[in-house]
């Protein structure tokens, strides 16, 4: 079972479960899922090979959407950004039963040509024997877009001195991290394809993918954001996805 993070509600509305991207993790959901839970119970989880969840060799969307689906104990919203927005779609495809509406944050049904591999490397040549702060592991964090130093260090247990991360797992199934299954059937439910407007992982050409497993789906663009839209226009997004689920 997943490690959860628990967002208790005094409102009744469904609840909602969060699925972090690749190299993420529940807490990094924390403000969004704390304000949301206003109104609603929310369930931030550990994706398998990522922060206090088990480790596995394999990791797979259907494996993945497996997971989230033994969170869920009735009909649940649902929101996924990046790798937890494919494990989204795959539950709503394959659980449809346990999915309300669905929110897929900045990614597509669709393989990508881009790799996380080189990131992973960076991860695996910090000499954790000489991190004794934070400071001392994004010394050696060098060659990352400007941001990813701060986010990876947010799965460093410097009291273990470790990554709460899978790397040799999540490298080895990389091919099939940015890759989506070859999948039949549809999720007839709501769904919101939410992107940044300065993003390029939702094309117009993925449209058709889309629409032809989610018949239903709507899309909507943040000003302003890339693909890290929740981090970056985290008011913006949450209001997004308030309006979509309460609509």
């Amino acid at each position: 079972m997943l490690n959860t993070i628990q967002h208790p509600s005094t409102g009744n509305r469904t609840p909602l479960l969060i699925a972090h991207g690749l190299f993420g993790s529940a807490r990094n959901w924390g403000v969004i899922a704390k304000r949301l839970s206003d109104e609603r119970p929310v369930t931030a989880v550990d994706m398998r090979n990522h922060g206090q969840s088990p480790w596995f060799d394999s990791h797979s969307y259907p494996e993945l959407a497996a997971d989230l689906a033994q969170v869920i104990d009735s009909r649940w919203d649902v929101l996924g950004h990046s790798m937890g927005g494919k494990s989204a779609m795959m539950l709503a495809l394959s659980h449809p039963e346990k999915v309300r509406k669905l929110i897929v944050a900045d990614i597509a049904p669709v393989t990508y040509g881009h790799t996380q591999s080189h990131n992973i490397a960076v991860m695996r040549g910090v000499d954790l024997s000489r991190v004794a702060s934070r400071a001392d592991a994004a010394a050696q964090l060098t060659g990352l877009e400007p941001g990813l130093s701060d986010f990876f260090l947010q799965s460093l247990d410097l009291k273990e001195r470790r990554w709460r991360l899978n790397l040799e797992a999540l490298e080895a199934n990389m091919a099939s991290i940015i890759g989506f299954p070859e999948v039949s059937g549809q999720f007839d439910g709501p769904a919101l394809f939410l992107t940044g407007a300065t993003s390029d992982y939702v094309r117009p050409e993925h449209r058709d993918k889309i629409k032809s497993l989610f018949p239903r789906a709507v899309f909507a663009k943040i000003p302003g954001a890339g693909h890290w839209l929740h981090a970056e226009k985290p008011r913006e997004f949450e209001a997004a996805v308030r309006a979509f689920l309460n609509a």
